[in-house]
């Protein structure tokens, strides 16, 4: 077996095992997807009663013949002699028949678009809550792009290969095998003829099948990085502008845009040619067919009636058998979608909740490092055997150099990363062994960078606490000194701060972090830098609503500026991700 064969064989073996895959991520809608197919069939009766009407008209009406003997039996034998009565049950029949067929393809399309939309809808949540579960590490490398372009694009696949292509594949090889056992009934040696076609078409659809497949996964990829620049660019607009790089940003869009262009063309160039030479191998089949059927009529084997009515099943059965090679190539993009999204799903977390993790509702608030070590490559260490025990209640300034290990100590202590070596324990008790979202629901936290929702100034004080009452919103607001600026606002609470907060200033943003901060009344309190990016007075203001933030909490502040630090009870000295120091505070 050569390299070209073992390369089709694995593709057609990942084709099936995405299907299968996709068909059991579908099982809590098949009974709905049943339905679907049985209102799509009912349409080709339905459809087949449409002319029904006028043959009554011509011959039953016009011509005096008598009525079919089914319509016979359903109309009142008093109708059917007058000619008035009957003309008026032929005109009722055509507005039945298109009322029933008008409802059939109503009822089949609501049904396919509600089934399609909450399948689709149900698979982004799922890749959503995939996305939220993978580490920080992950979204870094990757970028944000990525992940939302899996979950807004790639997912739209899932909806048409369940509701569309599967269906359509099935129909129409269940038309095939149905035409080859009628045409086999009239003449086998001509049905035998017609069938040597398919070997040819599946062939032709398995070349070209891996061909788009691999072309497929290209235009994914160009058209994530393309998002990734558009979210990049938007994301830094500010930075843009005050550095006129607009069309230095577009002509980076364009180009990285262009190559997808240029990979969709090459699929239309690939599909076109498959329909191109798909029609020639049934043209020729068609004439082979042809051809051998006028000379079993010359020999008497069949009629020539039989050899058009063979004809016209020929065509019947060639036309779905072309439907299923262009659905299997069509096919390739939502594969190659699909075959994205799950390997989004199948991205392992780098922190795994134990099976028997235990709850916790509040914590007293003890922290301890024991030898911890982590590296965020598994090669560079970042932190290096640190070893320190923070008592319940206290106040710890945490120092050191940017990229000393400070950040990520508290991305320890939540959870966001285990380390690779030691362990580190909340009240006695290994971190790994709690409930994350319990553990984390431990922690307040006041970032340096303040991360606002693009909601109401209210939901983003809330944030911790939803269920949270107006007023305890308000005296939320009222302890980190916000206020009193709230309430002058023309929208008060339902104000909305713009993305990520813009249209507040940096200590406005701060103190809505510190108001969220109170009104989660956690045990442990996080402050990374709060205040490097504020001026003086703001600093003071700020500082005031912390230190009533931390009190009876047990507090870990970052900070460089060691008056930030003065309330302190320690400080925690961290030097190339070594612990240099813990020593006392000294008033």
């Amino acid at each position: 077996m050569n390299s070209g064969d073992v390369q089709a064989d694995v593709a057609g073996h990942a084709d099936l095992s995405t299907l299968r895959r996709i068909i059991f991520q579908a099982r809590p809608y098949w009974g709905r997807i049943v339905i679907v197919g049985l209102l799509t069939v009912l349409g080709a009766p339905l459809a087949m009663l449409t002319p029904v009407p006028l043959m009554v008209a011509v011959d039953s009406i016009l011509n005096g013949q008598p009525l079919p003997t089914m319509l016979a039996a359903m109309v009142p034998e008093a109708m059917t002699g007058s000619f008035g009565s009957l003309l008026i049950v032929t005109a009722f029949m055509v507005v039945v028949f298109a009322v029933l067929l008008q409802l059939q393809i109503a009822g089949a399309n609501l049904l396919r678009a509600y089934t399609g939309e909450r399948l689709t809808l149900d698979f982004q949540a799922e890749l959503l809550d995939q996305a939220q579960r993978l580490s920080l590490a992950y979204h870094d490398s990757k970028g944000s792009a990525d992940s939302v372009y899996r979950v807004q694009n790639d997912a739209q696949a899932f909806q048409r290969i369940v509701i569309i292509t599967l269906p359509t594949l099935f129909t129409s090889s269940a038309t095939v095998l149905g035409m080859l056992a009628v045409t086999a009934w009239l003449d086998w040696t001509l049905a035998l003829v017609a069938a040597t076609v398919s070997p040819f078409l599946l062939l032709l659809t398995n070349a070209y099948r891996r061909r788009l497949r691999s072309e497929w996964k290209k235009i994914k990829q160009i058209e994530t990085s393309a998002l990734n620049i558009v979210q990049e660019v938007l994301g830094a607009l500010r930075i843009v502008k005050a550095f006129t790089q607009e069309d230095r940003e577009r002509s980076r869009y364009v180009d990285r845009s262009a190559k997808g262009v240029e990979a969709r063309i090459r699929v239309a160039y690939l599909e076109s040619g498959f329909s191109f030479l798909s029609a020639i191998v049934i043209a020729i089949g068609t004439a082979t067919v042809m051809y051998l059927g006028v000379t079993h009529v010359q020999a008497g084997i069949i009629s020539l009636g039989e050899l058009l009515l063979m004809m016209a099943y020929l065509a019947q059965l060639y036309q779905p058998l072309q439907s299923i090679g262009q659905m299997v190539t069509r096919l390739q993009g939502g594969l190659a979608s699909m075959d994205r999204a799950y390997a989004l799903l199948d991205e392992l977390p780098d922190v795994v909740e134990r099976d028997d993790a235990r709850p916790l509702a509040h914590a007293v608030g003890k922290l301890e490092f024991s030898n911890v070590g982590f590296s965020y490559d598994g090669v560079d260490s970042t932190l290096k055997d640190i070893s320190f025990t923070i008592p319940a209640g206290s106040k710890v300034g945490i120092i050191g150099r940017t990229g000393s290990g400070k950040t990520t100590l508290v991305n320890l202590m939540l959870r966001l990363f285990d380390p690779q070596t030691g362990a580190i324990y909340l009240d006695g008790v290994d971190l790994r062994d709690y409930r994350v979202k319990d553990l984390r629901n431990q922690y307040s936290m006041v970032l340096q960078d303040t991360i606002l929702l693009s909601t109401s100034i209210g939901e983003n004080i809330s944030y911790g606490r939803p269920s949270a009452s107006d007023e305890e919103i308000q005296n939320a607001a009222r302890f980190a000194d916000i206020h009193r600026y709230i309430s002058e606002l023309p929208n008060g609470y339902a104000t909305q701060v713009g993305e990520r907060g813009m249209r507040l200033s940096g200590g406005q943003r701060q103190r809505v972090a510190i108001a969220r901060a109170f009104l989660k009344d956690a045990p442990i309190l996080i402050l990374d830098e709060p205040t490097s990016a504020v001026d003086v007075k703001t600093e003071s203001l700020i500082i005031d609503a912390m230190n009533r933030l931390m009190a009876d909490r047990t507090t870990l502040m970052i900070a460089h500026r060691l008056s930030t630090l003065s309330n302190s009870d320690y400080i925690l000295e961290i030097e190339s991700g070594k612990l240099k120091a813990m020593r006392p505070q000294v008033a």
